[in-house]
């Protein structure tokens, strides 16, 4: 029942302003800028709706699932799109506007220049993605039923499994340049944890092996130590865990508190 609903927590994949709720110019959902998500949340449910970039909550249901003693964490999600949550000092990074982390649309340093959503070329999605990969296999996943991100994955998982080596060299490709991108982000975030998630982490070992052999080559030695890559272990639920976990830390939070405290009670 709506009356015992303390808070709304939502994903969206796009950067999302998070003080207002507004998704900004996301690339993968025309028509979306500046939609008030929270007001049309509220107009049905008389709560506080938080709303942030999907792979921002991945990254709050990641580290509540199996790394909560890990204050320095970053998880890439990889599926239409690319983009990484990052956890420092125990706390969610936003930035200035709730895009940090937007590693889709970073140009992959010596990559091809393949057109992109944004309007740019040579971006890690445009050449890393789920649908990016399936593209080169030959599969069209623009008109397939689910999305493309559901057929892509699909398809890849499938002809890794049936041992495809033109999938496996392009897999391990793609993990190449997504390494290329992350060893920048370790040299500037010294993370302790990179959490790949999304479909595309489906290809498991072959995607980590291009990822871990650019991250640990360009790299420092003392920033990759102790540095672990890793699939994501909450998988498909990492976002519905982190959308509870976003609502619940409001909902328990002194001022929210306080402020029930405060109001009158509802009637049932």
């Amino acid at each position: 029942p709506a009356s015992d609903l303390a808070a709304i927590g939502i994903g969206l994949p796009g950067p999302v302003e998070f003080e207002t709720g507004r998704p900004v110019s996301p690339p993968i959902m025309p028509g979306w800028d500046g939609f008030d998500v929270p007001g049309r949340l509220q107009r049905d449910f008389d709560v506080p709706v938080l709303v942030d970039n999907d792979v921002n909550i991945m990254a709050l249901g990641e580290r509540k699932t199996a790394w909560q003693d890990v204050d320095e964490l970053m998880f890439v999600k990889v599926a239409t799109g690319i983009g990484a949550g990052i956890i420092a000092g125990g706390r969610l990074q936003r930035g200035a506007q709730g895009t940090a982390g937007d590693l889709g649309h970073v140009r992959v340093p010596g990559g091809p220049d393949t057109p992109c959503a944004c309007g740019n070329e040579g971006c890690l999605e445009a050449v890393a993605s789920g649908p990016a990969l399936a593209r080169r296999l030959g599969v069209d996943v623009d008109s397939a039923a689910g999305g493309p991100e559901h057929k892509a994955s699909k398809v890849i998982a499938q002809r890794l499994r049936d041992g495809d080596l033109e999938t496996v060299r392009l897999v391990r490709e793609a993990g190449r340049h997504l390494g290329s991108v992350l060893a920048s982000c370790v040299s500037l975030i010294n993370p302790s944890v990179i959490v790949v998630g999304g479909s595309v982490s489906q290809a498991g070992e072959h995607l980590l092996a291009g990822i871990r052999e650019v991250v640990y080559t360009r790299s420092l030695p003392l920033a990759t130590k102790h540095l672990r890559i890793v699939t994501s272990t909450a998988g498909a639920r990492a976002g519905v865990l982190g959308a509870a976990a976003l609502a619940t830390d409001h909902a328990l939070s002194p001022g929210a508190i306080e402020a029930a405290g405060r109001a009158p009670r509802r009637s049932a």
